[in-house]
């Protein structure tokens, strides 16, 4: 049976306009994306350091170790109230025991008891540190387990080192992009990967720190400045903060 040649190309005709009207209904392909890091780095003078000290002591008898560790915890807190450390600045941990044994096996004779416990001061007047310091130790202090100069506004320099990174990733992705004649769009993600704070003191002779990371953007906390007399200089902090960034390509 032969088929009209009319009916054969209404049928082509049909085919071709339905393709014809999807067209406009697919997806445009993806200009792309670019993702890149940010970090930045405030430096801040500090206004106060946080100072851990341990009490130690050994007799024989258990009772006159603890005895005398208490004297000496409570000399150390009355020292740090005469540099007007308040109180709630002044927290004690639990005491800790350890029996001494003889050296020779089966290590049973008990020579004495060490009995430990760990003081923990925020010293906010900077200027009475090393007087302060010195004080606790001849007060019966016999480890200084910890000192970590801080600054009491460090939420305010956490921001403002968090919208630097995010600055600096901005800037980066302009730049990147910018070589290849490819414009920036609006950022499509953000995430923090780090925000914190160090001091260097309390790296001995034989220790070292470093940053861990390239800086994007380091930045002095205006209008702070430091001076302090005599041979203790604390320097400044560093308040970083990381992020990483994807942003839309525009072609």
């Amino acid at each position: 049976m032969k088929q009209a040649p009319g009916l054969i190309l209404a049928v082509v005709c049909a085919v071709f306009l339905v393709g014809a009207v999807g067209l406009p209904n697919q997806v445009a392909p993806d200009p792309g994306v670019i993702t890149v890091s940010g970090e930045a780095v405030v430096k801040v003078v500090p206004d106060e350091v946080l100072i851990t000290l341990g009490v130690e002591t050994f007799h024989r008898e258990l009772s006159v170790a603890k005895r005398r560790n208490d004297s000496n915890v409570q000399e150390v807190i009355n020292i740090t109230k005469r540099y007007s450390v308040a109180a709630k600045d002044i927290q004690t941990d639990y005491i800790s025991i350890e029996p001494r044994h003889e050296d020779s096996y089966p290590y049973t004779d008990i020579t004495g008891y060490y009995v430990r416990r760990t003081i923990v001061v925020i010293l906010r007047d900077m200027d009475v540190f090393e007087d302060l310091l010195t004080a606790v130790t001849e007060a019966g202090a016999t480890n200084v387990h910890g000192i970590d100069f801080r600054t009491s506004e460090l939420r305010k320099y956490r921001d403002q080192a968090r919208a630097l990174a995010v600055q600096a990733a901005s800037e980066k992705a302009e730049a990147m992009a910018g070589v290849l004649s490819i414009s920036v769009g609006n950022a499509k993600s953000i995430y923090e990967d780090h925000v914190g704070w160090w001091s260097w003191y309390g790296y001995g002779w034989w220790g070292s720190r470093s940053a861990g990371m390239s800086q994007n953007v380091v930045q002095n906390a205006s209008g702070l400045s430091a001076d302090f007399d005599g041979a203790f200089a604390p320097g400044q902090i560093s308040v970083n903060a990381r992020v990483t960034v994807t942003f839309e390509l525009l072609q």
